[in-house]
């Protein structure tokens, strides 16, 4: 896994010493649910989703550049891994930020990072982002990153929040991407 960098960002592997770091925005009951997993609730918590979930390839601690602390995470998924069950040829992005980042537009800039790698480094044809009902923030984000909106799953239960929740999904072909590209 390659370390990604933007303008403001450093985007690497995680590390079990971000543990404090990460437990210090995840823990916030205003990023994990929204997003559709469960606020942290221990320096431990954070350390076994470092090893376990954050371990994924393609997974990367969201860092500011002045100090290389992780304040949030994003990912491109591939093929069958995603919650998606997608083709080789497709993934999915997910992504979120601790609150005191908020409206500084550093997800989009880590995202646009991630669809640049998704397309030019990992030949994907199709990239995918969703967010619930309600997550405005996570719908702007991927307006401004070119997604757009292919459909709808009402009502599905979703497992690690143990709910029923309404799914907006999004999406980026290879092709729109470059047009967009081209026009900037």
């Amino acid at each position: 896994m390659n370390k990604l960098e933007t303008k403001r960002l450093l985007l690497r592997r995680w590390r079990e010493a971000d543990a404090e770091s990460l437990y210090e925005y995840a823990k916030s009951p205003e990023v994990g649910p929204v997003a559709g997993w469960p606020a942290h609730t221990s320096i431990e918590n954070s350390r076994e989703i470092i090893r376990t979930v954050f371990a994924a390839d393609e997974t990367y601690a969201v860092c500011l550049k002045e100090n290389n602390k992780a304040i949030g995470c994003a990912a491109i998924t591939v093929g069958a891994e995603s919650n998606l069950k997608l083709p080789e040829t497709e993934g999915e992005i997910g992504y979120w930020i601790g609150v005191p980042f908020w409206g500084q537009g550093l997800i989009p800039e880590a995202v646009r990072e991630l669809i640049r790698r998704g397309f030019e480094e990992l030949h994907l044809k199709k990239l995918w982002c969703g967010y619930f009902e309600g997550n405005t923030k996570s719908r702007r984000v991927q307006e401004k990153c070119g997604f757009i909106y292919h459909h709808t799953n009402k009502d599905m239960h979703w497992e690690l929040m143990d709910d029923i929740r309404t799914e907006h999904m999004t999406c980026l072909t290879r092709e729109d991407w470059e047009r967009q590209q081209s026009k900037t």
